[in-house]
């Protein structure tokens, strides 16, 4: 498989893009509400209209989970309902499961993810590590989907992706990649499999194979909609637990390679990064299960060199940024603008100066 065409992003427009971005969000350190509804705001994009929900709570784990945990609450007449129109998206072929829907299915797999470990509390690094994947998919195939990323807190090397524009990030992947451009080619890898939906087409197959029969007992017993949502909860840990099809990955693999280099990055990124995995001990639990579920890195290197050949080694090269580096930018670059406001004329057409 050859790569795709590109069409690589000028270098010097990627710090004006991810600042222009950054400098329209809450600063870090101001009110903690405003920078908890921030992250909850992304998540609003994608979910569907509801009843207006309660005060939101005071963890970053908590506004998420009260967006994306409203798919598995105690079963009722609504629930039974959505659990019936669950089945029918799974039973369904790929090509009969919209965008709206693949949506619903990425936010409820969302909400398992989310269940697993809880939110990174630093603000400023959500708010990064989202302008610089909204960035990236930007370039992709599908740059309308309501793209949102998310750092997870913990210090295991790992990244998922939904349905629908959904990507987690671990704080420890975070903290070990050398570079943003090999961040950057994480992030690809990981839209790359959202934009060929790879998890749909994962799970739409296991619940054909073994959902439905599992829930006619259950329907039966009119216990439907309690049955699907911890069927539909056992199905989404299985796929992250057990990963996706060798193929998938190493269609990401390629895909994300130029996906990165057409948003500005070195496009061996993504390389360095399983060049470290290849170092990696299986027994490490660090690794584990990033090791478990994709193919070995080794591997994944040598399908990468052939579909790379020398023809990527002109975007090469450029000179490394690290993230730390890169949010002190965002950061400085942010102030700056804001130190720039010009003053605001009054209802009275007395002019005031802007509150810095």
């Amino acid at each position: 498989m050859k790569l795709p065409h590109l069409s690589p992003q000028p270098a010097w427009l990627l710090p004006l893009a991810l600042a222009a971005g950054l400098a329209c969000m809450p600063a870090h350190g101001q009110d903690a509400g405003k920078a908890l509804n921030l992250l909850g705001s992304f998540l609003r994009q994608a979910a569907p209209a509801e009843a207006p929900a309660p005060a939101q709570p005071t963890s970053p784990g908590g506004v998420l989970g009260n967006m994306l945990g409203a798919s598995f609450a105690p079963a009722g007449a609504g629930q039974a309902s959505r659990a019936g129109d669950l089945i029918g998206l799974l039973s369904q072929s790929l090509e009969q499961i919209d965008e709206p829907k693949e949506i619903e299915i990425g936010r409820q797999l969302a909400a398992v993810l989310l269940g697993s470990k809880p939110l990174h509390p630093d603000m400023a690094l959500q708010r990064y590590v989202n302008q610089l994947g909204r960035w990236i998919s930007l370039q992709s195939s599908r740059p309308q989907l309501p793209w949102t990323f998310v750092v997870l807190d913990d210090a295991g090397f790992n990244a998922f992706a939904a349905p629908g524009g959904y990507v987690f990030v671990t704080k420890g992947l975070v903290e070990r990649v050398a570079d943003e451009a090999e961040l950057a080619g994480i992030l690809a890898h990981e839209i790359t499999h959202v934009t060929a939906r790879h998890h749909l087409q994962a799970i739409a197959k296991t619940a054909r194979a073994g959902l439905l029969t599992q829930v006619i007992g259950s329907q039966v017993k009119g216990e439907l909609a309690g049955a699907v949502s911890a069927q539909f909860l056992n199905l989404g840990r299985d796929l992250y637990s057990r990963g996706l099809d060798q193929t998938d990955e190493f269609d990401a693999d390629r895909s994300g390679v130029a996906l990165a280099a057409r948003a500005g990055f070195d496009p061996y990124g993504l390389v360095a990064v399983l060049q470290q995995l290849r170092t990696a001990t299986p027994d490490n639990p660090l690794f584990a299960l990033s090791l478990s579920t994709h193919p070995p890195a080794q591997q994944r290197l040598d399908l990468l060199e052939q579909a790379m050949g020398n023809r990527m080694d002109g975007l090469s090269g450029q000179q490394a940024v690290t993230v730390a580096q890169r949010m002190e930018r965002l950061a400085a670059a942010r102030t700056a603008s804001r130190a720039d406001v010009p003053a605001v004329t009054a209802s009275s057409g007395r002019r005031v100066p802007a509150k810095k």
